[in-house]
């Protein structure tokens, strides 16, 4: 016969349930939720048996997670105060993670300076990201290699939040933007920070909702923050 968990293992089980649940754990944040249905969810899932003790573990949880209220107002405190940047024709370059590679993408990165055009540059253990303009395509693959190419993905969109010095200390604000993107179905091809810019690449397909998903959680920011 199988033993129960203890107290100790079920708040765990119940808190990794409602934290792996994005949906749930907000309406949990928010005191929206219904502690006896919710429970009887988690027990069915989970294949736990005692209900009361499941209810008391999420009860438990929520004051926890009600300390976050103040935490998300800086979140919107951050966007309230942030703007809109787009960038339309955008490609995307994945080569080999090579010091060969970024050997060659220092000529190139010299030659973008004095053309003052922009290129973001994101290095990884398997792989170098090239975010650049279309234009500059052929380019880039030449100054790399075809050889170290892995991949290269066109009629892409950069859209860039850009938001106060504040963001830096601000946990959070990404998270947050990432969250409502996904809720609205749009696939985040790259998405990259750089000081004070979130910058996210999207299919020129999504545009118009990524687009209108980031404004409003700007707008919804402006119309909740009144100070």
């Amino acid at each position: 016969m199988a033993r129960s968990p203890s107290k100790e293992s079920l708040a765990e089980k119940t808190r990794m349930y409602i934290d792996a649940h994005p949906s749930v754990k907000d309406c949990v944040s928010r005191g929206l939720i219904n502690y006896s249905s919710l429970a009887r969810m988690i027990m069915k899932d989970l294949e736990l048996d005692n209900e009361e003790a499941v209810m008391i573990a999420c009860r438990r949880y929520a004051s926890k997670l009600g300390v976050t209220t103040d935490h998300e107002m800086n979140i919107l405190r951050i966007l309230k105060n942030s703007c809109l940047e787009m960038r339309t024709k955008t490609c995307i370059v994945t080569a080999k993670n090579d010091w060969t590679v970024l050997n060659k993408m220092d000529f190139l990165f010299k030659d973008l300076w004095n053309e003052n055009s922009i290129m973001q540059v994101v290095q990884s253990a398997s792989a170098i990201t090239i975010i650049a303009d279309k234009m500059m395509k052929n380019r880039v693959v030449d100054t790399v290699g075809k050889f170290n190419i892995i991949k290269v993905r066109e009629n892409l969109v950069e859209i860039a939040v850009k938001s106060p010095e504040r963001i830096v200390d601000t946990s959070g604000v990404i998270a947050y933007l990432i969250t409502n993107l996904s809720d609205a179905g749009i696939n985040i091809e790259e998405t990259v920070s750089c000081h004070t810019d979130t910058i996210f690449i999207v299919s020129e397909s999504d545009m118009i909702s990524a687009y209108s998903v980031l404004n409003k959680c700007i707008q919804s920011a402006e119309q909740i923050v009144k100070d």
